[in-house]
């Protein structure tokens, strides 16, 4: 399985992003897809989380402003970040785990860079 996020930039505060991560090669039924980001010097956080049950969590210092998506002919989750704010700059990168049975399978995609200026 691979993943290929892109999509980030550099924007102003107040402005928007849709970052998208394609995933290629064999993927499971029970998967969770979820973006993290990682800013310098701190430690890398969950921002988003979109399970094969439709189940969405999002991180509380992005609620009401990303939204998490699955576009499942396009094998592709995509990340809508809107009302961008300058502590959002980082790097963001997309995860899938996969189960099968007590087998678990963790991969990430390279990163997309994210940097909203003020």
């Amino acid at each position: 399985v691979q993943l290929q996020a892109s999509g980030g930039g550099l924007v102003q505060a107040g402005g928007s992003l849709r970052l998208s991560c394609v995933i290629s090669g064999r993927t499971f039924s029970s998967n969770v897809m979820a973006w993290y980001r990682q800013s310098p010097g701190k430690q890398r956080e969950s921002v988003a989380r979109l399970t094969s049950f439709g189940t969405i969590e999002y991180a509380d210092s992005v609620k009401g402003r990303f939204t998490i998506s699955g576009d499942g002919a396009k094998n592709t989750v995509y990340l809508q970040m809107n009302s961008l704010k300058p502590e959002d700059t980082a790097v963001y990168y997309c995860n899938q785990v996969s189960w099968v049975g007590v087998l678990k399978y963790d991969y990430w995609g390279q990163g997309t860079e994210v940097t909203v200026s003020s």
